[in-house]
C-alpha cells in the first residue's frame, strides 16, 4: 500500500521541473503530463524545451532548417504512422504518441509552399 502512494506521488511531481521525454513516453504507450520543459528529437538531435507546443516552422528553425520552406517536417507517432506538420501547424507535446520529428529538404520540384 505505502508503494501504490510512493508512485502516485511520483507521477504527480512529473508536473515539476523534470524534463518529460517525449519519445520514451510515447514508446511506452503513456501520455505525457504538463511539465515545464519537454525534452524533443529532431532528426538524430536532442532538445530541451519549455513550451507544450511548437510550429514546424519553429521546429525547424530550432533544428537550424532555413530557410524554413526549403524543408519540411514530420512527426513519427507511436507505431510508426508518420504525419506531416505544416508550417503553421502545431504539435501539442502533451498528445499521446509524438515520438520524434524528420526533416527533409525539399527538391525545387516538391513545391512546399504551405
Amino acid at each position: 500500500m505505502k508503494d501504490e502512494k510512493n508512485k502516485e506521488s511520483v507521477e504527480t511531481m512529473e508536473n515539476s521541473d523534470e524534463i518529460i521525454d517525449l519519445e520514451a513516453y510515447a514508446k511506452a504507450g503513456r501520455k505525457p503530463p504538463k511539465a515545464k520543459r519537454y525534452q524533443i528529437r529532431i532528426d538524430k538531435q536532442k532538445y530541451v524545451i519549455e513550451k507544450t507546443a511548437m510550429t514546424g516552422r519553429e521546429l525547424l528553425t530550432l533544428a537550424g532548417k532555413t530557410p524554413v520552406t526549403s524543408f519540411m517536417i514530420s512527426q513519427k507517432l507511436n507505431g510508426g504512422e508518420a504525419k506531416k506538420l505544416g508550417y503553421d501547424e502545431k504539435a501539442d507535446f502533451t498528445q499521446p504518441g509524438v515520438e520524434r520529428f524528420m526533416t527533409l529538404p525539399l527538391d525545387q520540384t516538391d513545391g512546399g509552399r504551405n
